[in-house]
């Protein structure tokens, strides 16, 4: 009966140990989700500027000169 609660102990502590590391993994992996999310926002971001300014250049090329 010793035996058998002192390798239960041992079954809870080794769980408990891997709990605490998967638990530091997923608190590391939403903070990188959390990071890579606001770059993918920044980009749009960034995308939409560029597709503004292209669309502006697009327009003022496409126009005739004015003494046409």
């Amino acid at each position: 009966m010793e035996n058998l609660v002192k390798k239960l102990e041992e079954q809870i502590s080794f769980l408990q140990h891997e709990i605490g590391q998967m638990s530091e993994e997923l608190y590391l992996q939403q903070k990188e989700i959390k990071i890579l999310k606001q770059e993918i926002l920044n980009f749009n971001k960034r995308i939409n500027e560029l597709d503004s300014v292209t669309e502006s250049n697009t327009i003022k090329n496409d126009q005739k000169p004015p003494h046409y």
